[in-house]
């Protein structure tokens, strides 16, 4: 920690874990994927020009394998060598589905389904079948038109980041054509509540951040984020910021070491011998209270005269009641709902207040939650107040997950369409849009569990795995007729979200080997170009995202009102994306020019907005009421244990991506295995747990048995465990403004014997 601010925990962690994040684990992880037989194709691929499998931060494209968008070097990262690694596996082995039965396969973990191998051939699972069996591609298209011409209404989408652009353009366009607006995508369970609370306030749902904005930054507020484990590249970032004398506030309930310090490659001398600091100021406020955390520091900022008032006036609308609810807010209920002290907040205040560029970052902390839209309304009001909006080095940042998970939005995979995309899909089908609501990905679950979806396509994700209560999605999925799975890779979802009728797995290109350029969309609205590629699996009966989509597409519609067949080649598929995608004309000549660029209209050097009168709109954000239900909600504790309510936070591991395992501990936060939950200390005196205990952890859709404690340096009241095991005790409490789950509030009671003797 820096001489100006302290956490409000321990500093030091655990005993036998890490002090540094990063580092040599690095390193030595990078020496053992290179030595292995896959090495000399690793690197390959690493310096193949696409862009990163990863996070939305990852690199490559047209700059080379390991450049950023600014030209830098050395901007590749471990996670991103783990996607490669597992996309380099040989084929799942001949016979393998063949002979291990339907509840063989149920059985497997997300680690161990991944570990499977590449798919390599189209499957089929008939009703009451046992085995998947294989299938060619005319069968499979015969299956899916015939699925697809069920009513518009009874067709649906689900997607992931993994795909191209030109992949989730011909997917929205399929199904707006055929009048069905449920393109339900995995957005929808991450980052729409920053899309929706964004688009209120400044007419625009993604960064207002370039990385060129951010290297101007001399303060990063970084929320709910833990970016050395899911967005590494951005940790080189934040080390430069501190390097040049800029401040990180880090906010995490969770004290992760990645957030104290980081060894990163990129900064051989610098950073790796002990790790560069990267929090000089850490709080922990309680799971679920970041709006009270924001209308603390905007409370500290009006009495501390730090309101600028004139950049209000010019800029932005509705203030005034915000600086209303700030003065009849009193100090006691924010601090009481948050759990950090007034001074705590203030001094956050301070910093922000004398930072000269002052970036607001966040990923899904503030996201997973029942009023998770208020939480990034109540971000960019602090910006606004603060007068860090409109201009470089400042502004607000959401920390995307999947690689290309913005581009599907981008390309309109959702199911709030803007106007002035949908006036340019009109004109290009000639016809008006269906204005019936589509399902966004929990309405999907619902609709699918009452019998009103028939078919459903996904585009990569894992469906299943990806939501809460995992028994309730099973049963919705089961009651579609079919299912059709285009994915690189198996994954639970292919072996527990089956269809009633007929399931099928379909094997596809990923980024590296698709045989024809293909566009993705990072993080900070930068479009990459990813050259063409190809297989190193022999043999294998592989179809391209484009081509399958423009095929369905054919078949269903002829040349009416375009030619679907043409949209076999993505250059004319780039070239409706250039016609009808706000921001994105340079696509249309993408492939002459090789440039890639920044989506227009999205990044903000000036503070003038998107809106009806270009100036962002304030809205005040109502102070959470926070509670946790007694253990009698859970049933009680049986006699003779012992345990206690907390608040669960969601997470996942340093070794996953997604709903993906790739290792099946963590190491950074002592948890050796997946079956362990991480709780304070105090909670476990208090409850009369020990550390290392196996316990019971109760949840309004289930119980998980056997889970170790593991002590930690985490909030008091709080927990983590790992997602997605623990979605099978969750019940789905969503915000209401934006369909997403509440994944990082879950209220759960931990019961077991009690110990004798115990001493935490």
């Amino acid at each position: 920690m820096s001489d100006d601010a302290s956490a409000t925990g321990p500093s030091a962690t655990d005993p036998g874990t890490p002090g540094v994040g990063g580092g040599w684990p690095l390193i030595e992880g990078w020496a053992r994927a290179t030595l292995s037989p896959r090495g000399p194709t690793l690197w390959q691929t690493l310096n193949h020009r696409s862009a990163c499998l990863s996070c939305a931060w990852g690199t490559g494209g047209q700059h080379g394998g390991f450049r950023d968008e600014l030209g830098e070097p050395l901007q590749r990262c471990l996670k991103s060598v783990e996607a490669i690694m597992a996309e380099l596996q040989p084929a799942v082995g001949e016979g393998v589905f063949g002979r291990r039965s339907l509840a063989e396969l149920q059985q497997l973990s997300s680690l161990e389904a991944d570990r499977l191998g590449r798919l390599s051939h189209p499957m089929l699972l008939r009703e009451g079948g046992s085995h998947y069996e294989p299938i060619g591609w005319d069968d499979v298209f015969a299956i899916a038109e015939a699925a697809f011409r069920a009513p518009p209404e009874r067709v649906a989408s689900y997607s992931s980041g993994r795909s191209s652009n030109e992949a989730a353009y011909l997917l929205q366009l399929l199904l707006r054509a055929m009048g069905s607006n449920n393109l339900a995508d995995c957005s929808d369970l991450c980052h729409a509540p920053s899309t929706v609370g964004l688009n209120a306030v400044f007419g625009s749902g993604t960064s207002m951040v370039s990385l060129a904005s951010l290297q101007q930054a001399d303060c990063v507020v970084l929320v709910g984020s833990n970016a050395p484990a899911n967005h590494p590249r951005l940790m080189n970032e934040l080390i430069k910021l501190r390097q040049r004398g800029g401040t990180v506030i880090v906010i995490n309930p969770v004290l992760e070491v990645g957030l104290l310090r980081f060894g990163s490659p990129a900064f051989p001398l610098r950073s790796m011998p002990r790790g560069s600091e990267i929090a000089s100021l850490f709080l922990q406020p309680v799971p679920g209270s970041d709006t009270a955390v924001f209308l603390g520091l905007q409370k500290a900022l009006l009495e501390a005269g730090a309101v600028r008032r004139d950049f209000l006036a010019a800029h932005a609308e509705g203030w005034e009641p915000l600086l209303e609810q700030l003065e009849a807010t009193g100090w006691e209920a924010i601090t009481a709902t948050c759990g950090l002290s007034r001074e705590e907040l203030e001094h956050a205040a301070a910093v922000i207040a004398r930072s000269r560029a002052v970036v607001f970052a966040w990923a899904m902390g503030i996201t997973h939650h029942a009023n998770g839209t208020d939480n990034v309304q109540a971000i960019a009001n602090t910006a606004l107040l603060s007068g860090n909006v409109g201009r470089p080095g400042a502004g607000t940042m959401p920390i995307r997950g999947h690689s290309n998970v913005q581009g599907f939005g981008s390309m309109g995979v959702t199911v709030k369409l803007r106007a002035e995309m949908q006036q340019a899909l009109e004109q290009l089908l000639g016809r008006p849009l269906s204005r019936v609501p589509g399902y966004d990905t929990r309405a999907l679950i619902e609709a699918a569990a009452d019998g009103r979806v028939e078919s459903l396509l996904c585009l990569g994700g894992n469906l299943w795995g990806a939501n809460p209560d995992a028994a309730e999605a099973r049963r919705a999925l089961g009651r579609i007729d079919t299912i059709l799975y285009l994915a690189t890779k198996p994954n639970q979802g292919h072996f527990h979200g089956l269809a009633a009728r007929q399931t099928l797995v379909l094997p596809v290109f990923n980024r590296f080997e698709t045989p024809h350029r293909t566009t993705t969309e990072s993080g900070n609205n930068y479009v990459r170009l990813n050259e063409p590629g190809s297989t190193h699996l022999r043999g294998a009966d592989l179809i391209s995202e484009v081509a399958f989509l423009a095929e369905l597409a054919r078949r269903l519609m002829g040349s009416d009102p375009i030619d679907w067949g043409r949209l076999q080649d993505p250059a004319y598929v780039r070239e409706l994306i250039g016609r009808t995608v706000p921001g994105y004309g340079p696509i249309a000549t993408i492939d002459a020019t090789r440039e890639e660029f920044s989506v227009e209209g999205r990044l903000f050097d000036a503070p003038r907005f998107p809106t009806s009168t270009g100036k962002a709109r304030i809205a005040v954000t109502p102070l959470p009421a926070l509670s946790l239900p007694e253990p009698e909600h859970f049933g009680g504790l049986p006699a003779g244990e012992a345990g206690l309510v907390l608040a669960l936070i969601t997470a996942r591991s340093y070794g996953q991506h997604n709903t993906v395992v790739y290792k099946p501990g963590d190491a950074y936060r002592g948890m050796p295995h997946r079956q362990t939950i991480l709780m304070n200390r105090t909670d476990l005196r208090r409850a009369g747990l020990v550390a290392h205990q196996r316990v019971t952890v109760q949840g309004e859709a289930g119980a998980l048995e056997q889970v170790e404690i593991i002590p930690g340096e985490i909030r008091e009241g709080a927990a983590l465990m790992f997602y997605p095991e623990v979605n099978a005790i969750m019940k789905a409490v969503i915000d209401p403004r934006c369909g997403t789950p509440a994944f990082k509030r879950v209220p759960v009671l931990v019961r077991g014997p009690l110990a004798a003797g115990h001493d935490g």
